[in-house]
């Protein structure tokens, strides 16, 4: 009886310590899930890393977050300025069809301070997400305000185009880390199509631009050209926070990079296009 006895203890304390062992085993598995879960979470919320960038915009190393190339920069303003004034009237070509018979621009349609809506190109509109959210909206405002109607005209004879001619964009000035002071000088050129009478305006701008985080398209191919494009836009990794008018100190447009600030001083985005 005794040694009966004995044996069920022995096969009870057996089990004790299997089931102790598997419960253990369960809450260790248990933790390793929650740990890998808040690694991926962790993984997805984090930013990707911006790239030192070449000449043309291309990420060479991840060395600094908020470096990038003085011609990169550059070239940034240049592209964005562009696109933003140019105005022909057509779409970009998509392919070799439209580049013989490109598609009108019906123009997008945005509010504008005095409680209306007027039309910027969609070359403007997709140009436009190369600067903050904070200042984009008032910026369209004011460039569908200079954008004129007969840019979207049917009527040939009315038809009117814009194109911005770049003199030249000072080398970027570092304000702070991430931070940059660019200026450029240009004419925005406005004509008829037919006729060619034109009418041209100094355009001398200050720009404050910053480095700024990207998030790659995550359907690239079931994505439309206009998602394409703008994704395209913000992949230069720069925004324009702020436009200020650029005050040049003599007739040749020579730009003394020390009083910058101070011949800027004043000067706000809300000004921009005044002289």
């Amino acid at each position: 009886m005794v040694r009966l006895l004995e044996k069920r203890q022995s096969i009870a304390s057996v089990l004790t310590i299997f089931a102790i062992a598997t419960f253990s085993l369960h809450i260790i598995v248990l933790l390793l899930f929650l740990f890998q879960g808040l690694n991926i979470r962790q993984l997805g919320l984090r930013k990707p890393p911006n790239f030192v960038q070449l000449i043309d915009g291309q990420p060479a190393a991840n060395i600094d977050d908020l470096a990038r190339e003085p011609e990169a920069i550059r070239q940034f303003i240049s592209k964005t300025m562009i696109s933003m004034f140019t105005w022909s009237g057509t779409l970009p070509p998509q392919n070799i069809e439209e580049v013989a018979n490109p598609k009108p621009d019906l123009g997008i349609l945005i509010p504008t301070p005095q409680g209306g809506s007027q039309k910027v190109s969609t070359s403007s509109w997709i140009a436009s997400f190369a600067l903050s959210e904070d200042f984009r909206k008032g910026f369209l405002s004011t460039v569908a305000e200079m954008t004129p109607p007969e840019v979207f005209s049917e009527n040939p004879s009315l038809v009117m185009t814009s194109q911005l001619v770049i003199k030249r964009v000072y080398p970027p000035k570092q304000i702070a880390p991430g931070k940059w002071q660019v200026g450029m000088v240009a004419d925005l050129i406005q004509k008829n199509r037919v006729g060619g009478a034109k009418l041209i305006t100094p355009f001398n701008k200050d720009f404050l631009v910053r480095a700024a985080d990207y998030f790659g398209n995550p359907q690239p191919d079931n994505s439309t050209d206009l998602q394409k494009a703008i994704y395209s836009v913000r992949a230069d990794r720069l925004e324009i926070y702020e436009i200020r008018n650029l005050c040049l100190l003599d007739g040749n447009n020579n730009l003394n990079q020390n009083r910058l600030t101070q011949c800027g001083a004043g000067q706000t985005s809300d000004s921009f296009i005044r002289q």
